[in-house]
Parts: structure tokens; C-alpha cells; sequence
């Protein structure tokens, strides 16, 4: 199979495309010219339903609907396509419109390192044993998902886009901090980038001297989107050669799978990719967001996370949609997300229980939503971290009033009368010094600026 993509410039040569409506082909490139729109011809013939595409959540993950647009941005964009307005007007107001939509969430840009005076941009680094890299030739996926958090990398807006080429840099920081046990290889997808560019990524980290890192994690939506990369792509083989180079270099190889529903699993392509993976050693998870119009159903979690075990593959998160792009119409409030998961949870065996959620990957943390609970008569909703900012905060429960229209943290209020969560006052320390403790290899500079924000050091 070669691969074949579609985007608003000629979506319209998809020979399914003649079953929409004028007004539905509209809808998408009026859409589309916000949020970015890439689909192929493998997720076109194979994973979606043409007699029932309004409802089919391959055909609503990979094209845009015009609900993904609050009505004052659909009509603004409409209008000026209607009127023929020139491409710098229209150019003009897509761009403001994508500033409107909180194109960089949950303070990606405090996650970026400083390190020997620069910053280390295409580099991430906010928990303290997981450092996240974004190979420059890797900013692209094999079709875009319509709720992507990461919509940015694609848009042209090059101040918010991460990445990097300039991995020696990297290698040493990790050198430097040997509370660092995992790189994460993300994007875009590292897997549309060809073997040889990934492999002289993946030779230049298992060179070098790094005994603390033990995991190489590979973030990708290529098993649902383009399984082919695993089995008949022309570098199949060298990619899966180079995978298992990984496993006998002493260091372990996790395919962090995106997938958002089980009709991605169901496929005699993916089915032969995921074995051509683990037969390297490599082990799948999976994660994905939870998704209105796409899997709030708690049957399809269910269903996901069966097959998902029974084809090798280990559950590992459930997410909330994060608050960017078109968060509006994909959100799924946080009683009710909890509701989804505990019902899916409940109907699956212990071995399907590894998976963790809902979970919200916030400014200062992924925090877990563990429930609806009665205490003083109060009604709150209980929550801990999965991850912090500031390692201390992990498993702490903390609550909130409760709200079942709550959809993000921001939405939450402390329980019990109190003025602010528990973690606030430090985060807000955090914030100031952009987590001087990991980016700067100096105690005595890190003591002088964190005294400067009025803490006292014990």
C-alpha cells in the first residue's frame, strides 16, 4: 500500500467524499482552515463506516465538524469564504482566531530546560524522572486527529511549535540529571520520520554514557493511522531491526499507542503490526483521551481495553480532552468521566485494571479524578496526583466542591471552605523560577533566586 494523505486541497478527490452534502463539504473547509486537517487513504477504506459517517468516530477523529468551532468562529470564517475574501484576510483571522483557542495548554513553555545558558527548545522536561524530546523531522502525524492538544505543531505557528535536531545537547543534560530514568520520543509522530534520520537519533543515545536512562519511550498514533509502517513500508524491516537493537542494548522500548477506539484494532494490518512489534521485546501501552462523539461510552472502553490485552497491548491511561482547540466539543465533564470509567473498569478483569483515569494532564500535574464522595455532610469530588510538578504532591488526596459541569482543574473549587488546593502556593513558587532545580546545575544559584521568592529553606 502506498501511502496517499488528504487535506483540505484535495479531501474532495476521496471517492467516498460524494456521499456528503454541499453544506457538510462546507462545514469542512470551513473548519479545517482553524484546526488542521490530514487524513489517508488507509483510514479512508479502512476504518470508516461511509453508510453512517455522520455518526462513525473514525470519519468525527479525522475530519472537522463544524460544532468543533464555537458560532461566532464559524460564522467569521464562513463569511470571509463566502465573500471571497483574499487568502491574507482569511490568513488574518485564522491566526487570531487560533490565538483565542489556547494553542499552548497547561504551560508547555514552563516544561522547556534551560541548560548551559540555552534553552533546550524541542525539549521538555516537567517531571522529574521523564524528559520528553521532539525530533524536528518527526513535527508531522500520518493524519491529524481532530482533537489533537498538540494542533499547534501543525498550524504554521512557529513561536509555539517544539522542536529539535540538536541531540547531543540533550544527551548531555541527561548526563547531568540522573534522576532521569525515561525519554519520551513524541511530536507530531517520530514514526513518519524515516528509519535512517530516527536511527541516528536512537545510535547517538545508546552511544553515549547514560547508565540512569533505562527507557526509551516512542509516543505514536501510526498502529491506528498507518500499521503499514510495521510491516510493508519499505523500512519496515530496518525499523523493526532497529527496535529490537534497542531491547538488547540493556535499555527497554515502549510504544506509547494512541488509540482512541477498538475499531482501530480490528484490522488484519494492525493486528500483523502489533506482533511485528512485540516480537522485537518491544512492549505496547495504550492511552487516549475520553471523547465526546468519539468513545464516551463506557462499553467502547470496555471493548478497547479486552482486546487491547488480549493482542498484548497494556492499558495505561484514560484522558480528559485538554483544554485547547476544540475542547468544547469533545469534553466530557469530570463527575460524568468518572462515572465512564468506574462502569468500564468494574466489567473487565484485573489484568485489563492497569490502566489509570481519568486523568488530567494539567499545569501542575496529571491528576486523577478517584471519585464522588460524601465527607461533613459536603459533597466533593476526590482527587490526587498521578504526577507533579513537584514530586511530594504524587498520591496525595486533596478535594473539590462538587460540580458535574466541571470539564478542567480551572473549573474546580477547593472543598471545605478553603481558599486555594493544597499544591497552589508551590506551584505558584515553581512557576516563578521555572523549576530552577532542574535547570540550572547550581545549588548555590538555585538557593539565591528560590530565597528571592520569600521561601524559607530548611
Amino acid at each position: 500500500m502506498k501511502y496517499k494523505s488528504y487535506t483540505l486541497k484535495n479531501f474532495k478527490d476521496i471517492p467516498q467524499i460524494s456521499k456528503l452534502t454541499k453544506k457538510q463539504l462546507f462545514d469542512i473547509e470551513v473548519v479545517g482552515r482553524v484546526l488542521p486537517f490530514k487524513t489517508n487513504n488507509y483510514v479512508i477504506n479502512n476504518l470508516i463506516d461511509w453508510d453512517n459517517f455522520e455518526n462513525d468516530p473514525m470519519f468525527i477523529l479525522n475530519f472537522p465538524q463544524k460544532g468543533m468551532l464555537i458560532p461566532k468562529y464559524y460564522k467569521k470564517i464562513a463569511d470571509l469564504l463566502t465573500n471571497e475574501a483574499s487568502k491574507d484576510t482569511i490568513a488574518k483571522a485564522v491566526k487570531e482566531i487560533r490565538l483565542q483557542l489556547n494553542p499552548q495548554p497547561n504551560g508547555q513553555s514552563h516544561n522547556v530546560p534551560v541548560f548551559k545558558g540555552e534553552k533546550l527548545l524541542g525539549v521538555q522536561h516537567k517531571y522529574r524522572e521523564t524528559v520528553l524530546f521532539f525530533p524536528t523531522q518527526g513535527q508531522t502525524c500520518h493524519a491529524y486527529c481532530t482533537f489533537c492538544f498538540r494542533w499547534p505543531q501543525f498550524a504554521g505557528i512557529k513561536k509555539l511549535k517544539f522542536a529539535a535536531s540538536r541531540i547531543n545537547l540533550l544527551i548531555d543534560y541527561i548526563k547531568q540529571h540522573p534522576s532521569i530514568t525515561d525519554i519520551l520520543i513524541t511530536g507530531g509522530d517520530p514514526m513518519t520520520m524515516n528509519v535512517n534520520i530516527f536511527e541516528r537519533y536512537i545510535n547517538l543515545i545508546l552511544e553515549a554514557d547514560l547508565p540512569n536512562l533505562k527507557t526509551i519511550r516512542i509516543g505514536t498514533k501510526s498502529l491506528s493511522y498507518w500499521p503499514y509502517r510495521f510491516t510493508q513500508d519499505a523500512d519496515a524491516n530496518k525499523l523493526l531491526q532497529l527496535f529490537e537493537k534497542v531491547n538488547n542494548s540493556g535499555k527497554r522500548l515502549s510504544l506509547m499507542a494512541h488509540i482512541n477506539h477498538h475499531t482501530e484494532l480490528e484490522t488484519q494490518e494492525v493486528k500483523k503490526a502489533i506482533t511485528n512489534i512485540q516480537n522485537t521485546g518491544t512492549i505496547i501501552r495504550s492511552q487516549s483521551p475520553l471523547l465526546n462523539h468519539i468513545n464516551a461510552k463506557s462499553e467502547i472502553w470496555q471493548e478497547m481495553w479486552k482486546q487491547q490485552v488480549n493482542m498484548g497491548i497494556i492499558p495505561y491511561y484514560m484522558f480528559i480532552a485538554r483544554d485547547t482547540g476544540a475542547q468544547h466539543y469533545f469534553a466530557v465533564p469530570l463527575v460524568k468521566a468518572w462515572d465512564i470509567f468506574k462502569d468500564a473498569y468494574s466489567r473487565v478483569s484485573g489484568i485489563c485494571r492497569t490502566v489509570r483515569g481519568p486523568s488530567m494532564s494539567s499545569n501542575p500535574g496529571k491528576i486523577l479524578i478517584n471519585g464522588v464522595s460524601e465527607i461533613n455532610d459536603e459533597k466533593v469530588i476526590s482527587l490526587s496526583f498521578i504526577q507533579g510538578r513537584n514530586p511530594d504532591w504524587v498520591n496525595k488526596p486533596f478535594f473539590a466542591k462538587y460540580d458535574d459541569k466541571a470539564i478542567w482543574l480551572n473549573d474546580l473549587e477547593p472543598a471545605f471552605g478553603k481558599q486555594e488546593f493544597f499544591y497552589e502556593k508551590d506551584f505558584l513558587f515553581d512557576n516563578k523560577i521555572n523549576l530552577l532545580a532542574y535547570n540550572i546545575n547550581s545549588e548555590e544559584y538555585c538557593c539565591k533566586k528560590i530565597k528571592e521568592t520569600g521561601t524559607n529553606l530548611n
